[in-house]
């Protein structure tokens, strides 16, 4: 069941000791994992009950062009073949469908999963999404004020109000999600992103604020290691927690691993990555998206990254599912 837009999550809010008291939560652990691809029906619903039967907390699906299943539909599908986890986005790219028809289809997922749902949302940031469907890049502050109409619209739509809006970038009158969705079943709202702007409007509006690199470069390179260093987290999470606490509201923090390897030798496997990418071991060592160790060093780091993070929320991939499952199974709740 899911908590209503303006009702705070459940947690005590513990203060990480430099920042100070802030409106934020130290919330119980939960684990999700992003799915993008199966080969067939039979393979998407299997590996949809084992992620249930392993007790994490939601099955998320990214929103590119590549070779990946198309979010809404893989996850309806996901809904119906499944009793209790979760489902949902992560994250939908806001440029790739108007607000009123995502608002829709989103609700109307909630209402047939009994209240199941997670809209993760952002604001685009793949460049050869944009170069290979024809869509414009726009400069981020536009995609980021595009995005903050977008939400503000389909919260409505989800409270059951009929929209008359009157933005720079969409103009909605008389638009009304069906069913209308009694409060416990309301979509959750995650909003994710790596700059300033965008963990404002998370801080503003989200349930759940995903806290990432900032990839405004559109793609994945070296640069990563600069934008996921500690210190740049450190930044991002003080300015979550500062605006949380000026907006007067709670949130989960969220993280998506980009890496997660359940490994005897952590040592050995951070050497030889470095090597690969001819950067230094203790750069890639300290990347708090970097998830790599025992299950023991893997349960020490996360409680350790909650601590100076109040990352309680992670993400991990489909390859992971397994190896990471006796994490799973050592934190939830806890």
């Amino acid at each position: 069941m899911f908590v209503p837009w303006v009702q705070i999550s459940a947690g005590i809010c513990a203060l990480t000791p430099s920042i100070g008291s802030l409106n934020c939560l130290m919330a119980n652990f939960r684990f999700g994992v992003q799915l993008s691809a199966a080969s067939n029906a039979k393979e998407w619903v299997a590996i949809a009950q084992r992620i249930e039967s392993l007790h994490y907390s939601s099955i998320m699906v990214p929103d590119h062009f590549d070779s990946q299943l198309s979010p809404i539909s893989a996850l309806s599908f996901a809904a119906a073949a499944t009793k209790e986890v979760n489902v949902g986005t992560l994250v939908a790219s806001n440029d790739y469908r108007h607000p009123v028809v995502l608002a829709r289809e989103v609700a109307t997922l909630a209402a047939l999963s009994g209240g199941r749902v997670e809209l993760g949302i952002g604001a685009g940031w793949l460049k050869a999404d944009y170069d290979s469907s024809g869509l414009v890049l726009d400069h981020p502050g536009i995609r980021v004020a595009r995005l903050k109409e977008s939400v503000e619209i389909m919260r409505s739509m989800f409270l059951g109000e009929r929209i008359d809006f009157d933005g720079e970038y969409y103009k909605v009158h008389g638009s009304t999600v069906y069913p209308e969705l009694p409060e416990e079943h309301r979509p959750r709202l995650t909003i994710g992103g790596g700059g300033k702007k965008v963990l404002d409007l998370a801080a503003r509006y989200a349930d759940v604020v995903g806290v990432n690199p900032n990839l405004s470069f559109g793609a994945v390179g070296v640069e990563l290691l600069v934008e996921a260093a500690p210190e740049r987290f450190d930044e991002k999470v003080t300015h979550v927690r500062e605006r949380l606490d000026y907006y007067g509201r709670s949130a989960e923090l969220q993280c998506l691993s980009f890496v997660c390897e359940v490994v005897n030798d952590r040592k050995s496997w951070i050497s030889g990555a470095a090597a690969a990418f001819s950067v230094d071991a203790d750069a890639v060592s300290g990347l708090p998206i970097v998830l790599v160790g025992s299950v023991e060093q893997l349960i020490d780091q996360l409680e350790t990254s909650r601590e100076r993070y109040g990352f309680s929320y992670w993400v991990i991939h489909q390859k992971e599912i397994e190896a990471f499952a006796p994490v799973v199974e050592a934190l939830s709740g806890r």
